[in-house]
């Protein structure tokens, strides 16, 4: 794990959000094992709003070796203070589908257990590559996505400021940011996370 100097403040502000999260609803179903688990999307659902109504943001990178791909979660606070870590998992095949599997499986479970998001599910089977259970009857359930709140946008100049920025910077690390925020373009930024893409950006 590695850290800023000092994360006070972001220990104080994700207390704060951690109290108005709610457990990550199970709403994906695993058909080869019979067993229902809460998805990244939800997992997400469960922290945008607590994280940005208390100054936080974080971002997510692939990163793979020998075999092994994941991501390093790097949890922020608008005073500068930061905290991450890095999760690899085994492939269960050496080829994308199954690196992109494993990176999928360690986005979710490393954002839930940084930022403590409660849930339940045994999907990790496909990450490691268990056998499935023998007998499986089809149980289809209806997904309900729950309201997304307003949030308010950067304005249309600081986007184009932060795309201006963006053509002298890396193009694959831009787009691991963006990703990283749930965002395909900046005009889709909250406002609430520009401090913190700007840092990330060397932006003063």
């Amino acid at each position: 794990m590695n850290k800023s100097e000092s994360i006070k403040e972001l220990a104080t502000a994700l207390n704060k959000a951690q109290a108005e999260m709610s457990g990550a609803q199970k709403k994906s179903k695993n058909p080869f094992f019979n067993s229902s688990f809460a998805n990244l999307e939800e997992v997400i659902n469960c922290v945008k709003t607590p994280f940005m109504n208390n100054g936080l943001s974080y971002m997510q990178f692939p990163v793979a070796e020998q075999g092994r791909a994941g991501v390093e979660t790097i949890i922020m606070h608008d005073s500068g203070e930061w905290i991450s870590n890095t999760l690899l998992l085994t492939c269960a095949k050496d080829d994308p589908q199954g690196m992109g599997s494993a990176i999928t499986y360690a986005r979710r479970y490393s954002l839930q257990a940084a930022a403590g998001v409660p849930s339940e599910d045994d999907d990790g089977n496909r990450a490691n590559g268990n056998k499935p259970l023998p007998t499986y009857t089809p149980q289809p359930q209806p997904i309900q996505k729950p309201e997304q709140p307003q949030v308010e946008l950067i304005t249309a100049e600081e986007a184009a400021t932060l795309r201006d920025i963006a053509k002298t910077k890396d193009h694959k690390k831009v787009r691991a940011m963006l990703d990283s925020f749930q965002v395909s373009k900046f005009e889709q930024l909250p406002k609430a996370y520009l401090n913190n893409v700007k840092k990330a950006m060397g932006i003063k």
